[in-house]
């Protein structure tokens, strides 16, 4: 059952407070990449996934997958949010032996369905994952969260050619839209329509505003798009959402926080 709207808003608030903080303590970095999907990931595990945080490994489970593995924070925060363990585990993110490394390492912690990082193997592993339960005639989903950096990779390609040839219709991509990646915006460096080409390879595509709480739910408790196709959501964003001093900057991709910076942006949040 989807929940409020403002119920989601206020989960989201607590998760991007706990990351920036979680972030600020461990000297870690990458915020602008988790705070442009945060509220992505808010809608999929509050309303719209099918899971069970006590038992994260339910077979007819729904599946999700990042596969921009460098926002691991935003993945690991929402997970101890949702209830998949312990919040205090999160101090040992990024420490040597903890589990909790800068990219997910699969079955580290509960709800880490897949070891991810390097881009464009997401989508790979949650298509295997889609035909499977297709074929075997089960009732998962696989959604998975890509960037729109990653789609430059050709993985990505041959995998929405399978996934639309097949059918599976099981199979969401969210591509997360904030037009800037490590070294440049995605229009300088590639630059690609997106709509076109995931319509070219038999994607049923639907672009959402990725911080519109609201419309997210609404359109990820609707699935599929239509029958017989994959569904992708080009879902537009904003890298460092919510801060304004990061707010479409380049640098927040690699921002390490100081003191000041933390305050203020616990402040804004």
């Amino acid at each position: 059952m989807t929940r409020k709207t403002t119920n989601l808003a206020e989960i989201a608030g607590k998760i991007k407070k706990l990351a920036i903080s979680v972030a600020y303590k461990t000297h870690s970095h990458h915020l602008g990449s988790v705070l442009s999907c945060l509220d992505i990931l808010t809608a999929l595990y509050f309303s719209a996934m099918n899971i069970d945080p006590k038992n994260p490994k339910k077979p007819n489970r729904d599946w999700f997958i990042l596969s921009k593995g460098h926002a691991a924070l935003a993945l690991y925060t929402t997970l101890a949010e949702r209830g998949y363990f312990d919040p205090e585990l999160l101090k040992k993110f990024g420490a040597d032996g903890s589990g909790l490394g800068g990219h997910p390492d699969k079955d580290c912690l509960p709800g880490v369905e897949a070891s991810t990082g390097s881009l464009g193997h997401g989508l790979s592993v949650g298509a295997g994952v889609a035909w499977l339960a297709k074929k075997e005639k089960r009732g998962n989903r696989v959604f998975v969260l890509l960037g729109d950096g990653e789609c430059n990779e050709g993985s990505v390609w041959e995998t929405a050619a399978f996934a639309g040839h097949h059918g599976l219709d099981n199979l969401v991509a969210v591509v997360d839209r904030n037009r800037l990646q490590g070294f440049g915006s995605t229009d300088e460096i590639l630059k690609m329509n997106l709509t076109d080409r995931w319509s070219a390879f038999g994607w049923s595509v639907k672009k959402i505003n990725g911080h519109n709480l609201a419309e997210i739910a609404e359109n990820l408790n609707q699935l599929p798009i239509s029958p017989a196709k994959p569904n992708v959501f080009i879902a537009e964003t904003i890298k460092g959402r919510g801060i304004a001093e990061w707010e479409n900057k380049l640098e927040s991709h690699y921002l390490t926080l100081g003191e000041e910076q933390y305050k203020r942006a616990i402040s804004e949040l």
